[in-house]
């Protein structure tokens, strides 16, 4: 026997809207195509660093994440991201009201779409004399944090750790007026916890084979 399936059942496939994007990246391939595409669609882009300067170079209006948090980037760098108004607005949960009103008391705007991928460690320690030093720098702290934010939420927030993964996106807004399925955020987030992991194991190998070669 056929089952008949509703509008409401489909929920028009869990489809999230895109209102306002956080761009991260260290590999920058693409990145200003994709900015385009959403400045062009009237999305919002919140930005870091050298991406925000590489997307303003191309006369894409872009939103320091400093005027987003209230605090300017510091040390070297390194802290940018790690607060309440990026992370709340990444795992705030828009089914439970609750959520909502905690961050609107608090003045956090949701952000629906993130797109970082990480400190280049494994190539850095591929690199002929790199050292202990090199090799720290090159861990990446923020973005594995953003990514798992936004990738546990995957029913609220699009997720992109992949550069391949921009045309799909493109495709998803286009034909679903600026919003993603379910399915997709669903396959972008198993992607981020795959890419985490490796990366963390990249991370834990490293510092275990230097640590067995000082004490040899």
């Amino acid at each position: 026997m056929q089952t008949e399936v509703s509008a409401s059942d489909s929920e028009d496939q869990g489809l999230v809207q895109i209102k306002r994007a956080l761009i991260s990246v260290s590999d920058k391939e693409g990145i200003v195509g994709l900015a385009r595409f959403l400045h062009e669609r009237g999305v919002l882009i919140i930005s870091t660093g050298g991406t925000a300067n590489a997307i303003r170079a191309n006369g894409i209006d872009v939103e320091e994440v400093s005027m987003v948090t209230g605090f300017p980037e510091m040390l070297d760098g390194r802290l940018k991201t790690l607060h309440p108004n990026i992370h709340g607005g990444l795992l705030a949960r828009r089914d439970i009201s609750s959520h909502m009103k905690d961050i609107g008391k608090a003045g956090i705007k949701p952000i629906d779409l993130v797109v970082v991928n990480l400190y280049p460690f494994e190539e850095t320690i591929a690199k002929p004399g790199c050292t202990l030093a090199d090799a720290i720098e090159n861990i990446d702290i923020g973005g594995p944090t953003m990514l798992r934010s936004a990738a546990k939420n995957y029913a609220s927030v699009t997720v992109v750790c992949d550069p391949s993964d921009y045309i799909g996106l493109m495709e998803q807004m286009e034909e679903h007026d600026n919003q993603t399925t379910l399915d997709h955020r669903f396959q972008l987030a198993v992607k981020v916890f795959d890419g985490t992991s490796d990366y963390d194991a990249a991370i834990r190998h490293y510092l275990a084979s230097a640590h067995e070669a000082a004490m040899s």
